[in-house]
């Protein structure tokens, strides 16, 4: 982070709700200075020409009730972490996006991202069963690599490009679209616990506060988008967030990809209309490595497989249960046609195995190995 006396004013802009990023980076770019930015008088303000009169009126009366050190102080509190525009840790591909971010406030390990290659992914809130198998599926031969997933933490796509990544060994970074204080969805607070705690990295540009108002949903996808050099999209439909991002990675000059499906599903008309117009169509991992022009490199520390026959306390069908689990979150009725075990056994292994804190219940019914087994 930069010195506190230059934070605590990038802090005092971004605790004022009705002043977004441009208007501080036309500021900041004026000045020069942050600091100076902050103390700038009215007279100064209104000569600047992106300025219209009540935004230089809206900025100073905030401006009055707004304390820099206080602000300051109450992230710290908070405990949240963050990083400016001028921080050499701001992610430089973020950096080059028209009405990039100017503070980004984040949970996690930033360290542990590669932002070199970070690849992007949204979808369907509604998802179909197919494009999240299919989509679990690509993520998986990119396990235990440094690709770093790129995602929005809403449900459908976005959650199975987060879990799936979790679940190979890749990091992950969710972008929200609201403060801290918020946990939207509130069905995936599990999943931000798992990103926040050795994941990877939740990034907002808002302030704890602020509130998930539905306008803050497409504009975040701006970001999610910016953080990578290219986005997959995942069934779109011709009106939906997923086509916002679509439009917002070409217009940052990103490389856009599309995962084909059934024509039949109204989701796949905004994928067909991309691909009409020149999105690279993906059906395995390496056509995204081709479109990037990537080399991805093993990750040495997550290669080793879970030893299932190490444990002593499971019987031979529940190591099978494990082992399929393994390599795919499964319901009960999927397990019982994979693994060809009899349901009322399945289900007496399945309680044993939960008891003992090997696997646990996620939406759906569908189980999943616990964190210490990954």
């Amino acid at each position: 982070m930069v010195a506190e006396d230059s934070s605590k004013y990038w802090l005092a802009f971004a605790s004022i709700e009705k002043v977004g990023s441009v208007f501080v980076k036309t500021l900041f770019d004026y000045y020069g200075s942050i600091k100076s930015a902050w103390c700038a008088g009215a007279d100064d303000l209104l000569r600047i020409e992106k300025f219209t009169p009540r935004q230089v009126n809206d900025f100073l009366k905030a401006r009055e009730k707004t304390n820099p050190d206080d602000c300051l102080e109450y992230i710290e509190e908070k405990g949240i972490k963050y990083i400016n525009y001028t921080d050499k840790d701001f992610p430089e591909l973020l950096k080059n996006i028209p009405a990039a971010p100017v503070t980004l406030f984040y949970k996690g390990d930033l360290s542990s991202c590669n932002f070199e290659r970070t690849l992007s992914i949204v979808g369907s809130r509604k998802a179909s069963e197919s494009a999240k198998t299919i989509l679990s599926s690509i993520i998986s031969e990119f396990k235990d690599t440094d690709l770093c997933i790129v995602s929005g933490l809403a449900t459908g796509i976005d959650s199975c490009a987060h879990k799936a990544a979790l679940k190979n060994g890749l990091k992950t970074i969710g972008v929200i679209a609201s403060g801290f204080d918020y946990i939207y969805p509130t069905q995936n607070k599990d999943l931000y616990k798992q990103i926040e705690n050795g994941g990877g990295v939740i990034f907002s540009e808002y302030w704890p506060s602020f509130q998930p108002l539905t306008w803050r949903f497409p504009h975040r996808n701006r970001i999610v988008t910016g953080l990578s050099k290219g986005t997959l999209v995942a069934e779109a439909a011709i009106k939906s967030g997923a086509l916002i991002s679509a439009n917002y990675c070409l217009e940052q000059g990103r490389e856009l990809m599309c995962l084909p499906g059934l024509i039949t599903n109204p989701n796949t008309e905004g994928i067909y209309k991309l691909i009409k117009n020149g999105a690279a169509v993906i059906t395995k991992a390496q056509d995204i490595l081709d479109a990037l022009d990537w080399e991805i490199k093993q990750n040495p520390s997550t290669s080793k497989e879970t030893d299932f026959s190490q444990i002593e306390n499971i019987n031979e069908q529940e190591k099978i249960i494990l082992e399929y689990i393994a390599k795919q979150d499964s319901t009960t009725d999927e397990l019982c046609a994979a693994t060809g075990i009899d349901f009322s056994d399945l289900t007496v292994a399945l309680m044993n195995l939960e008891l003992n804190g090997y696997i646990k219940q996620a939406d759906g019914g569908r189980y999943l190995l616990a964190t210490n087994l990954h």
